[in-house]
């Protein structure tokens, strides 16, 4: 086993935490019914934090105002990250939700990989937003001028849990948006185990 399986905690403003109300529920691998590990159960006060803290990292930087160039980096720099770490990846990915690991469209060989893939194709548009200037007629100058909208709210089900993370994670933090997401509380580790992966890239692990 590759997977370093533990108790789940909440990921807020960079940092892990239990819930406020101490709350945990189970996560259940659908091949055994048995119990994988115990998560932290989030509720309004959690989710206060939560856009709290993507205030602050939006309003204080630096996502908000890096260039796009680096914003793309990171996001490619994650894709590689994930594929550095696919087999455990993948192994979580298939013990929360049952689906098989080594299948042409299994976890390791279909959602891992697309998920990487994912975050690279938005590292690339990170740099292709951008507004336009618009011929009018007159002496004017007319032109759009394209900024993130602030946090955005994101939640994931539970049928390719890694792969529909990045979906919701990938355009909005190109565009340089900051991010709240509430995962599936059926199949929730890789996106957890995701939160920790770019801790490591944080790090220059």
């Amino acid at each position: 086993m590759k997977a370093n399986i533990k108790p789940g905690k909440l990921f807020i403003d960079g940092k892990w935490r239990d819930a406020i109300s101490g709350k945990t529920f189970p996560t259940i691998n659908p091949a055994t019914e048995e119990v994988i590990t115990k998560v932290a159960e989030g509720d309004e006060g959690d989710i206060g934090l939560a856009v709290k803290g993507a205030r602050k990292a939006l309003e204080e930087g630096p996502w908000s105002t890096m260039a796009a160039a680096d914003r793309g980096k990171i996001l490619w720099k994650i894709g590689d990250l994930i594929m550095k770490y696919a087999d455990e990846l993948a192994e979580l990915e298939t013990l929360d939700t049952g689906k098989p690991f080594s299948h042409p469209l299994g976890s390791r060989n279909a959602d891992i990989p697309y998920t990487a893939e994912c975050f690279q194709y938005y590292a690339g548009w990170a740099t292709k937003i951008y507004g336009e200037t618009i011929p009018v007629r007159g002496n004017f100058l007319n032109y759009t001028l394209k900024e993130p909208v602030g946090v955005v709210g994101a939640i994931t089900p539970w049928n390719f849990p890694l792969l529909l993370v990045s979906w919701k994670l990938g355009p909005a933090l190109a565009a340089g948006n900051t991010l709240v997401l509430k995962p599936s509380e059926v199949t929730p580790l890789t996106a957890l185990r995701l939160a920790e992966t770019e801790r490591r890239r944080a790090h220059h692990w």
